[in-house]
């Protein structure tokens, strides 16, 4: 037994005794009721030694939280370095740094910043004990993710002080120690997946960029084929270190002492649009310009910010959706291959869909929609008081409640006094080619009573920013998705047709177990290894942005 079970085992007895003490009389020996009363007086005193050891070594570090669990710690091993492995406490570091970077976490930041400062200033000891320290919180950061992350990494900000890590975790970390692999330990912390390693490997690509000055591209107006460029060599260097102009390409093009915006430039243009989800046509304007002017070190933010998102979707799953919101995209996986893209429309800025993980259950053919409340409220009775035949052209019914079918004819409702607020009937749209749900509708249970679905509205499928649902997500190949949602659960291609040609409303269950995640990621790398960024359409991304003293940090302290 290690000596800190062996502390927590005497003190769960001492308890016990203490409670019971008026009922139950001991049944042990007293020299054995002696011999432990001693060793928890032995354990407490050698317990409050190791406190006042840890508070004299810290030296008013005021970074140091976690002054009890360090004292078990630093007993249990006998006070010897813990962090002595240079590539363990490199490893460490690395993903501190990572954190600190993404801005998400103003007391990581400065963990990180204090943890370079002793190793510089040889302070071995302090280093030992701020690293041990910072592992707690960092160990509780982990830990916490599942529960909390969707606040931490989306605008909140993760809380300044941790609570310790569960015993649970404490005794994983014991044993890492004692069989000598803290190192695996540690680095098992890191996101799994290729995702997190790719914008790592990004995120090096940006720094050194910023070793460099950052020219920038402000050229006013529309730009084509043909116009003079007031700055060449800004544009030139900003596609040359994006790595949408090779090396060789930009030094061509500066060769020639090229003044105007040529063919060569364009097509590096085409290539920094596609990357950054504009219409990739060579042509520079507004959002081409705003993406141009962001610089490296901003580039980085985002990167490290996105790189600790895949904490919350990196387990791997043969058979997975995935709908990312700022992409407008979804992607289906099934057994492990790669089976279908599809543009989607996701919810506008003030209704947005929600960040989940569910599972699809079933394809419902010729669905009814169920009017929400807020839906019902801000949208179609207004509609309804204005224009006496909007509810029956689109084929909606007003019912008198969720748990009741019966209908309540619409003309005999006083449009003219109707309070959305206190509407006291639901709507309900029948199945039809106008019906806001499409041909398809596909459920995944989930408190948000969010499901993907198909839509009559298909021209909203051109624009390349599509953040206009009311939360749901619509899907632009809906029926292909169905087709092969179903085949793979074990339906027949001929059966599917046939309940497609059916005007019935008709529920199918899956069998198989696809994972629907649907994710909020700015920035992620492709297939190609190319990094792409997208537009922070519900500003999850703003608390990133960093102050003075924080921006010297982060040039301070890349390596």
């Amino acid at each position: 037994m290690t000596k800190l079970s062996r502390i927590g085992l005497v003190l769960v007895v001492a308890y016990s005794q203490t409670l019971l003490a008026e009922e139950i009389q001991p049944i042990q020996p007293l020299s054995t009721q002696t011999e432990i009363e001693q060793q928890f007086s032995d354990d407490i005193l050698q317990h409050k030694k190791a406190q006042q050891w840890v508070h004299e070594v810290a030296n008013n570090i005021a970074a140091i939280r976690y002054v009890d669990k360090l004292a078990e710690l630093y007993h249990a091993i006998g006070f010897v370095p813990l962090w002595q492995d240079t590539f363990t406490a490199s490893e460490f570091e690395e993903q501190l740094r990572i954190i600190a970077l993404s801005g998400v976490s103003a007391d990581f930041s400065n963990r990180y910043k204090l943890l370079k400062r002793y190793k510089q200033s040889n302070d071995w000891r302090q280093y030992d004990l701020l690293a041990s320290d910072t592992l707690f919180a960092y160990m509780s950061y982990v830990e916490g993710m599942p529960a909390y992350g969707r606040g931490w990494l989306f605008g909140a900000g993760v809380d300044a002080r941790l609570p310790a890590p569960s015993d649970a975790y404490n005794a994983r970390l014991l044993s890492a120690i004692e069989q000598e692999q803290l190192r695996y330990f540690v680095s098992a912390m890191k996101p799994m997946g290729d995702s997190y390693s790719q914008l790592i490997h990004a995120i090096e690509k940006q720094e050194q960029a910023t070793q460099q000055s950052w020219p920038g591209f402000y050229q006013q107006g529309i730009i084509r084929l043909g116009t003079r460029l007031q700055n060449p060599e800004g544009l030139i260097t900003i596609l040359e270190s994006q790595g949408d102009l090779r090396d060789f390409e930009a030094e061509q093009i500066r060769a020639a002492g090229v003044k105007t915006y040529n063919i060569d430039l364009a097509n590096a243009i085409k290539s920094f649009q596609q990357r950054h989800g504009l219409k990739a046509d060579g042509v520079i304007g507004p959002q081409t310009r705003y993406w141009l002017a962001i610089s490296p070190r901003s580039r980085v933010r985002v990167l490290a910010l996105n790189a600790e998102r895949t904490r919350l979707w990196s387990e791997p799953q043969s058979s997975v959706l995935i709908v990312n919101i700022p992409n407008y995209e979804m992607s289906l996986w099934l057994d492990n291959k790669h089976v279908l893209d599809s543009k989607v429309i996701v919810g506008r800025k003030t209704r947005r869909t929600p960040l989940m993980t569910s599972n699809m259950s079933s394809v419902v053919f010729n669905p009814y929609w169920n009017v929400p409340m807020s839906i019902m409220r801000k949208d179609i009775l207004p509609k309804a008081q204005r224009d006496r035949g909007y509810l029956h052209r689109n084929g909606f019914a007003v019912i008198r409640s969720w748990t009741s079918s019966e209908q309540i004819p619409i003309h005999t409702i006083d449009w003219r006094i109707v309070n959305a607020k206190s509407f006291p009937y639901r709507l309900r749209q029948k199945p039809g080619r106008k019906n806001a749900l499409g041909r398809f509708k596909f459920n995944m249970p989930n408190d948000n009573a969010i499901y993907l679905h198909d839509t009559p509205a298909k021209s909203l499928f051109a624009k390349d920013e599509r953040a206009f649902s009311s939360g749901c997500v619509r899907v632009e190949y809906a029926e292909d998705l169905a087709m092969i949602l179903l085949n793979h659960s074990g339906v027949p291609e001929q059966r599917v047709n046939q309940l497609k040609a059916r005007t019935k409303t008709k529920t199918v269950g899956l069998q198989g177990n696809v994972k629907v995640h649907v994710i909020y990621q700015t920035a992620w790398v492709d297939n190609q290894g190319l990094v792409n960024y997208r537009n922070d359409v519900y500003d999850y991304d703003k608390f990133v942005v960093m102050s003075q003293n924080q921006e010297l940090f982060t040039s301070l302290y890349n390596e």
